[in-house]
């Protein structure tokens, strides 16, 4: 087909005008992580000595605190990820691996090294371990960039990485919604947490305007819905209880607060904190529960609740997210500050 003299100069301003707008956008990305590095630059690096140990992103960079100590020395490495989560000697990492949305998942060891490297479509949103180290999880946001939007789109994985089997999305298995075998291009599927067998798991199913918690089976390739609205579910080192957040009045434009469900008995406890958390948490211990907030200019702190409802939310670790013990269920930590304002 021949276009019109008319017809070629609007397209040509056209494809100016998004070629300017994509370059505007990585430009903001890029200055925005030398932002990061220039302010995990500042945090001193020291080392934090022997004993259990939590692993943080400061700023964006690959981080370990001590246990005990969380507010003190923290060691500080030159990795940055966007997402980071550790467990039994196994370290993932989720990292911009190109311009636009290109993500790459990194899985290492203890020392860093490389083990595997998957190349992924979409922006980093959340990122889990099995607690044996076996299996890792993640989701990346493919459109919208929050999930208070109603035209996000999400795509969670799964990586044995003892078989080397992989799931590039959740939505290719067979899903029980309410009791019924149920399929619709719009399900979305994010925050995966892994049960003590490497096989069982549970993660959010979102559906018909509906969130869901449900539980998978890897092997047999199949999820059933067990309850609504619960997001980012987080289960505990016992295995008994999940840690989650729910939109307040099922609308997440007003927000989440953080629950705990008891699995056996149905029980919902809502937490002491009282502020919106957008994060999935994470469990320290079967006491505590640790997750990220973020400030107005942009920093990163972690905060910490007792997972029984009582207490007050402390800050655990300024200027980090994405923690995480970095072996079995570690000591109950300090906290670095006194009980926040409520």
């Amino acid at each position: 087909m021949t276009l019109s003299p008319r017809t070629r100069i609007l397209v040509t301003a056209l494809a100016a005008l998004l070629l300017a707008g994509v370059a505007i956008a990585y430009a903001a990305s890029a200055r925005s992580a030398k932002s990061a590095r220039d302010r995990a630059a500042a945090v001193p690096s020291a080392p934090v000595g022997s004993g259990p140990r939590l692993q943080v992103l400061t700023n964006g960079r690959l981080s370990t605190v001590s246990s005990a100590d969380p507010g003190g020395p923290r060691e500080v490495t030159a990795l940055e990820c966007d997402r980071a989560y550790a467990a039994a000697g196994t370290v993932a990492c989720l990292k911009p691996a190109g311009p636009l949305s290109a993500t790459a998942l990194s899985v290492m060891d203890t020392s860093l090294k490389e083990r595997a490297s998957i190349p992924l479509r979409g922006f980093p949103n959340r990122l889990r371990v099995s607690a044996s180290g076996r299996m890792v999880a993640w989701t990346l946001f493919i459109d919208g960039h929050s999930y208070a939007t109603t035209g996000f789109s999400t795509q969670a994985g799964i990586l044995d990485t003892r078989t080397g089997r992989l799931v590039k999305s959740l939505e290719d298995f067979r899903i029980t919604l309410d009791g019924r075998p149920y399929r619709n291009p719009d399900a979305n599927f994010w925050g995966v947490t892994f049960a003590a067998d490497d096989n069982r798991f549970y993660a959010t199913l979102s559906t018909g305007g509906r969130r869901h918690l449900v539980e998978g089976d890897f092997t047999a390739r199949t999820m059933r819905t067990l309850r609504d609205n619960v997001e980012c579910p987080s289960l505990s080192p016992d295995g008994t209880r999940i840690a989650y957040k729910s939109a307040v009045g099922g609308d997440p434009k007003k927000g989440w607060l953080l629950s705990v469900l008891d699995l056996a008995s149905g029980r919902v406890t809502p937490l002491a904190e009282t502020r919106s958390v957008d994060d999935q948490p994470a469990w320290l211990d079967d006491r505590t529960i640790a997750y990220a907030l973020q400030t107005g200019d942009g920093t990163n702190n972690t905060w910490s609740v007792p997972s029984d409802g009582t207490g007050a939310p402390r800050l655990l670790i300024p200027g980090a997210n994405s923690p995480s013990t970095t072996g079995g269920p570690a000591s109950s930590p300090s906290p670095s500050t006194s009980p926040a304002s409520r």
